[in-house]
C-alpha cells in the first residue's frame, strides 16, 4: 500500500471479527515493523509480548480499565521498554527517549497493520502493575501501549483528520499562518 494511503486509512477499531483468524506470518510482519523505529544511541529498548491465549487476553482487557473489546482480537501486542541500559546511558532523559522510540515503533506497527488489511487500536489506558503481574514483566520495564490486532468487524466511519493549518506554527507558537510562504497541502478537508 502506498504510504500516504496507509496514513489516510489507519484508524482505531474497537470491534473485531472473531471468526476470521489472522495469519501468524502477518502478525510477525507487524512486529517486525517495530525494529525499524529510530532509537536513541542505537539502543533498542523495546520488547513485544504477543498474547494469543484467551484467558490472558481477558485479563489484559480487564487491566485496560475494562475495555473488553481487546479480548475479542485474535492477538494482543503489549509494547514494553526495557529501561536498564538506556538509563545507564542517558540518565534522566532515558524515559523520554524510551517513550519516543516506543511511539515511533507503535506507529510503524499500526501502519503495517493497515497495510495488511488488519485493524487495531492504540490502547494507553491500563493499570501498569496489573499488566506487569499478568504477563510477568519485570519492575524495571515500562509498559508503553497495548495493540489488539485482528480484522475489523464491519466498516467503521473514518473521521476527518485535523487540518494541517491548525497544527503548524511558524517560527513561534503564536504564528499559525504565514501567507508569504504557506501553500496549503491538499488534505481533502479544505
Amino acid at each position: 500500500m502506498e504510504l500516504k494511503k496507509a496514513f489516510e486509512k489507519r484508524h482505531s477499531t474497537r470491534r473485531f471479527k472473531k471468526s476470521k483468524p489472522v495469519k501468524f506470518k502477518e502478525i510477525i510482519e507487524v512486529m517486525d515493523a517495530a525494529r525499524y523505529a529510530p532509537s536513541a544511541g542505537g539502543l533498542f529498548t523495546l520488547k513485544l509480548i504477543l498474547v494469543d491465549d484467551d484467558d490472558l487476553k481477558s485479563k489484559v482487557a480487564d487491566a485496560c480499565l475494562g475495555q473488553s473489546f481487546i479480548a475479542e482480537a485474535p492477538y494482543v501486542i503489549v509494547v514494553c521498554s526495557e529501561m536498564d541500559q538506556i538509563k545507564r546511558s542517558y540518565g534522566k532523559r532515558a524515559d523520554i527517549y524510551a517513550r519516543q522510540q516506543a511511539g515511533a515503533a507503535i506507529e510503524n506497527m499500526l501502519l503495517k497493520i493497515t497495510d495488511l488489511g488488519l485493524a487495531s487500536c492504540w490502547i494507553g489506558a491500563f493499570e501498569d502493575n496489573m499488566i506487569k503481574r499478568i504477563l510477568k514483566i519485570p519492575e524495571t520495564a515500562n509498559v508503553e501501549a497495548i495493540l489488539p490486532v485482528g480484522y475489523a468487524f464491519g466498516k467503521e466511519e473514518i473521521k476527518d483528520k485535523i487540518e494541517l493549518r491548525r497544527v503548524v506554527r511558524f517560527n513561534d507558537w503564536n504564528t499559525s499562518y504565514k501567507p508569504s510562504y504557506w501553500e496549503p497541502v491538499a488534505t481533502g478537508n479544505e
